[in-house]
């Protein structure tokens, strides 16, 4: 896997799609405030449209959008489960404790015997952590394989999703993952520089957003199709 060439093509995909095209450009800033209708963009994306497609049939983007939503809060209902059961259970002991020592003050004056009970959090949350990688290592091809057969169960075919990771092969998947990562961390660190500026950093952070939602699509896309497999659907003019 070329991943200098991968990066270079994603960048240049993402530049290419919104220099020149204003109009493209301030449409999909619409759609990052209207999310479903940007995560319905993603999935054109994810289809293997090149170049970047204009962002039309704004209904099946819409709706495209939602089912990507709906997919991934199944997908996050692990994580989510695992910080309610170690969190209630935290916060449960923490008031059961204060309750029985009959001190008003306790989350003040006891904060040593709180530290078994924080503990207890921060390991729920450290095994959350990794759950949640483990299921984005998952699910980044199952939306992808979803968006190609226009399918939702796909998104959740562990068969078919373990079958594409092998061909990709799972050392490369991985580092491709952990590039994207890095690289993706510090263009987002840019964007949060910008919105620093004072009055209008928050405009010019949503301006350049889809810049790096495009940018990572396309990446992952060409991941996906390092198995060899084409786009179904034929490209964008």
């Amino acid at each position: 896997m070329d991943y200098g060439n991968m990066l270079g093509d994603s960048l240049g995909y993402a530049k290419d799609g919104l220099v020149g095209h204003w109009k493209r450009w301030i449409l999909l800033v619409i759609s990052t405030i209207i999310f479903p209708l940007m995560m319905g963009y993603i999935m054109e994306i994810w289809r293997g449209k090149k170049p970047a497609p204009e962002p039309e049939q704004w209904g099946k983007m819409f709706i495209d959008g939602l089912k990507l939503l709906v997919a991934g809060l199944i997908y996050a209902i692990p994580v989510i489960l695992i910080i309610l059961i170690f969190g209630g259970f935290a916060l449960f002991s923490a008031f059961q404790a204060a309750a029985m020592s009959g001190d008003p003050n306790y989350f003040t004056t006891h904060m040593q015997d709180l530290m078994p009970i924080v503990a207890g959090f921060m390991i729920g949350l450290a095994i959350a952590i990794i759950v949640a990688i483990i299921i984005g290592i998952f699910s980044a091809i199952g939306f992808i394989r979803m968006a190609r057969t226009e399918a939702f169960g796909e998104a959740f075919n562990f068969g078919a999703i373990l079958e594409t990771i092998g061909k990709i092969g799972w050392g490369s998947y991985i580092l491709a993952l952990i590039i994207l990562f890095v690289v993706g961390g510090i263009i987002s660190l840019v964007l949060n520089l910008f919105s620093m500026i004072p009055f209008i950093g928050w405009l010019i952070w949503l301006v350049l957003l889809p810049f790096l939602i495009i940018f990572e699509a396309r990446y992952m896309c060409m991941v996906y199709e390092s198995t060899g497999e084409k786009p179904a659907s034929p490209t964008a003019p």
